[in-house]
């Protein structure tokens, strides 16, 4: 069994790091063709991986180097669960008669390839600036509930992670640093000014009363579903240039905010919702690495008092300059490799 210490993120992110120093970069897949989608068998992805074993757990096919990789999926679900973290497949697993269970080309591309190897991500480069987006501001106050409104929390959390991104030597730039309007597109434009940077807008969300915990989003790729709408758009979008590095960007925040070591510390738990895809405006035409976070639900009654503390506000600034330092250094991972 994989370990479920939640202190077992850390594996999560550029896990093999060492452990697949010879593994190749040139490998045949073997695709199949399955409802127009690519498609490939977890058989090889196993192999080229080097995932020694393969069980079945329930419903559910598990792929793993003990102690260090697992991947959970289930056929005809878009779940996969990497190290006990959630992501939403681009599309769902498919299960061939006699290749098994096989994940989209997309998927293995630019979900599970850039998080288990992000220094093999093609354009992948360093950054010395963060452009932090607290949504929202002005007349637009977000979700609002008798506590507090999203605008302010947002600003509040922005501002605390600039102060901490800055005392680790990172530029900042705030798309706003007051309670004021900004429309989407001009914090985009704000962002595009700047060189080397990544780009992290913050949220929080509004679901009903029974909905909870934190979710992490970056742009949906070209020719794939929205996870927040049926929508299917074939045109690659600015945003999508930076596809990989996105996912590896959402991996690290998603993985701090729910196992980081501030986590453990502070006791802090919070229900995992998902790295999901979606065309959020502030995603789709900016030209660096960007996410959408939402760092839980104001509309639940208990979150929402969580939420609204000093304490709260302040594990999500702190796990948010920690993932970003971690997505930096496993960018610059340096692996040597065989061809």
């Amino acid at each position: 069994m994989y370990p479920t210490s939640r202190t077992s993120f850390a594996a999560v992110l550029g896990i093999v790091g060492m452990f697949l120093l010879t593994l190749s970069t040139a490998f045949g897949w073997n695709p199949e063709i399955i409802n127009g989608v690519q498609y490939i068998p977890m058989s090889e992805v196993r192999t080229h991986y080097k995932l020694t074993r393969e069980r079945t757990e329930g419903r559910q096919k598990v792929y793993e180097v003990p102690e260090k990789i697992q991947i959970r999926i289930q056929a005809r679900s878009q779940e996969m669960f990497m190290n006990n973290m959630k992501f939403v497949l681009s599309y769902p697993v498919a299960d061939h008669p006699s290749k098994g269970l096989m994940v989209s080309n997309m998927d293995l591309h630019k979900i599970i390839d850039p998080v288990l190897r992000p220094t093999y991500i093609a354009n992948r480069r360093s950054f010395n600036t963060v452009v932090i987006d607290p949504g929202h501001g002005g007349h637009d106050s977000g979700t609002r509930n008798r506590i507090s409104r999203e605008a302010d929390i947002n600003l509040s959390v922005g501002k605390k992670l600039r102060d901490r991104l800055k005392a680790m030597g990172y530029q900042v730039v705030m798309t706003r640093d007051t309670d004021n309007f900004i429309a989407l597109q001009d914090r985009v434009r704000i962002a595009n000014r700047h060189n080397n940077a990544i780009f992290i807008s913050i949220h929080f969300n509004d679901g009903g009363s029974s909905a909870r915990g934190v979710e992490t989003f970056t742009l949906a790729p070209a020719g794939t579903s929205s996870s927040m709408s049926r929508n299917i758009r074939h045109d690659a979008l600015q945003g999508n240039a930076q596809d990989s590095m996105n996912i590896a960007l959402a991996t690290a925040v998603q993985g701090h905010m729910l196992k980081g070591p501030l986590a453990i510390k502070e006791g802090i738990s919070m229900v995992d919702r998902g790295i999901k895809r979606a065309r959020y405006s502030v995603l789709c035409t900016i030209k660096h690495p960007a996410i959408l976070v939402e760092g839980g639900f104001m509309s639940n009654p208990q979150e929402a008092l969580l939420i609204a503390t000093e304490r709260y506000q302040n594990f999500m600034a702190s796990s948010l300059a920690a993932a970003v330092h971690q997505y930096r250094t496993a960018l610059g991972r340096q692996v040597r490799r065989t061809h």
